[in-house]
């Protein structure tokens, strides 16, 4: 890519280029539709199975118990995140900021080495646009039947075509709704009470926002959603170069491009291998041409390449015109795999996720606070003791009621005013006010440090300690 190019691309620049599926005039009109046509190949196989592995875990996932419950629910109400037999507390949300951290360099990993294959294979605008264009496909037809039927005017033809294919877009739409809701909703609850009309306001306005906004992006905005606001498109530049794993035509190879006939000899005729059929164009989802070069539209969903291969075994010509390749490639350079950004991002990320499993693995099942009376710092009781005064916050954040015991260290001999036992249910925050009171005469300090300790009365193992101080008079 030359350097000019390369400044276009980071800027988010489009080249002009041949698109037979819109209007020419101008082609970045959103009511400009593009057709995308059908095509067969391993690449668009490999990606309907990882887009059908990812939809029937997220369809799935809500239906699966555990327990009592469903295995994965986020009860906002209760700020409890349920993950099988993970339950994370708000205390526990810094897992919720590696998460995405780790997300995020992963993101930045895979980008630099392979491209944006993010986008063309497990994106969940990109599942679900493709399932909207299959059933599009089965109900209007092929791409040219299509154009044709959009051209045609009102009839019951087109009618009935047109009705099923939006109805089947509103089911699909809402049966998304519904699923992501129920993440949040228990499942069984959810679909009963919304189709009884029993169900919360707040449940219906959810419902009726994620279905219009499937429906819209799906169905009706696609490749808008991919090219115009999807922010990764805009700054994924930062993260290629020249090694990184593209969708390129082999232009060395391919022109000049021209038809012919498939007994004709190209070399004679002055030709490259491209033929100029169009195809790689016709099933872009994005609507490009990858036969101008690197564009920040392509979302390497390899369709190109599938359609171009079919084209070369017809032709009987050597398939990867259009391959995943690099520039370097392409340019006839050597590739480099380990570089310093790749290898920067794989160790950042590893040290993340080996942070993330460790903090995941050592998640306290039980958490407490100690709060000072801000009153005063100390009082004198009537048998000259001074005492201070703390509120224990006890969170129990396992699934079974437990029995904690209380105590203190840092004093060696002190009078404890309140329960030293309490029983708190699963879940439950309590909330325990207690005093401890020392004879001044044992205290060498006006300031001594103590750790207020609570521990499972069945397992002293599982306990949890706070620091605090003790006053006393000067």
């Amino acid at each position: 890519m030359s350097e000019s190019r390369q400044k276009d691309f980071a800027k988010g620049e489009r080249i002009k280029i041949h698109q037979p599926n819109a209007d020419k005039a101008d082609r970045f009109n959103p009511r400009n539709r593009i057709y995308v046509r059908a095509v067969q190949g391993v690449w668009t196989t490999l990606r309907r199975k990882m887009g059908w592995v990812a939809l029937s875990f997220f369809l799935l996932l809500p239906w699966i118990p555990y327990g009592d419950r469903q295995a994965v629910w986020f009860h906002i109400a209760e700020q409890k995140f349920h993950i099988f037999g993970l339950t994370i507390w708000p205390q526990d949300l810094t897992l919720l900021a590696a998460l995405f951290m780790i997300a995020a360099f992963a993101l930045f990993f895979v980008t630099t080495y392979l491209g944006r294959v993010w986008c063309g294979y497990t994106c969940p605008q990109t599942v679900w646009t493709f399932i909207f264009m299959w059933f599009e496909e089965k109900i209007e037809g092929s791409r040219n039947k299509r154009i044709k039927l959009d051209k045609m005017p009102w009839s019951w033809n087109k009618l009935w075509r047109k009705t099923a294919k939006h109805s089947a877009w509103g089911v699909i739409s809402l049966i998304t709704s519904l699923t992501f809701i129920s993440y949040f909703v228990p499942t069984q609850e959810l679909y009963r009470d919304f189709f009884t009309g029993q169900a919360t306001g707040l449940v219906y306005f959810w419902g009726v926002f994620f279905t219009l906004a499937t429906y819209g992006n799906a169905g009706w905005m696609r490749d808008i959603m991919c090219t115009h606001m999807c922010p990764y498109a805009r700054f994924q530049s930062v993260m290629f170069d020249k090694n990184t794993f593209i969708v390129g035509y082999d232009a060395k190879r391919g022109e000049t491009r021209g038809p012919r006939s498939r007994k004709a000899d190209p070399k004679a005729m002055g030709l490259g291998d491209c033929i100029d059929c169009d195809l790689c164009v016709q099933v872009c989802p994005t609507g490009i041409d990858i036969r101008n070069g690197l564009q920040y539209e392509c979302i390497n969903c390899g369709a190109c390449i599938d359609a171009c291969d079919n084209t070369m075994e017809r032709m009987g010509y050597a398939k990867g015109l259009i391959s995943y390749t690099t520039e370097n490639h392409l340019e006839g350079q050597s590739q480099k795999v380990m570089r310093p950004k790749l290898v920067g991002y794989g160790v950042v990320l590893g040290v993340i996720i080996l942070g993330f499993i460790y903090n995941l693995a050592n998640i306290d099942p039980l958490r407490l606070d100690v709060l000072r009376d801000r009153n005063a710092l100390y009082r004198e009781t009537s048998e000259g003791l001074v005492e201070n005064t703390y509120t224990l916050k006890i969170l129990n954040k396992t699934e079974a009621d437990n029995r904690y015991r209380l105590t203190v260290t840092g004093l060696e001999d002190y009078k404890w005013s309140g329960p030293e036992e309490l029983l708190i249910k699963a879940g439950e925050v309590a909330t325990q006010p207690i005093s401890i009171a020392v004879d001044p005469y044992d205290l060498s300090r006006p300031i001594v440090s103590i750790e207020i300790k609570v521990e499972l009365v069945d397992d002293p193992s599982i306990n949890y300690s706070h620091e605090s101080r003790f006053f006393s008079r000067g």
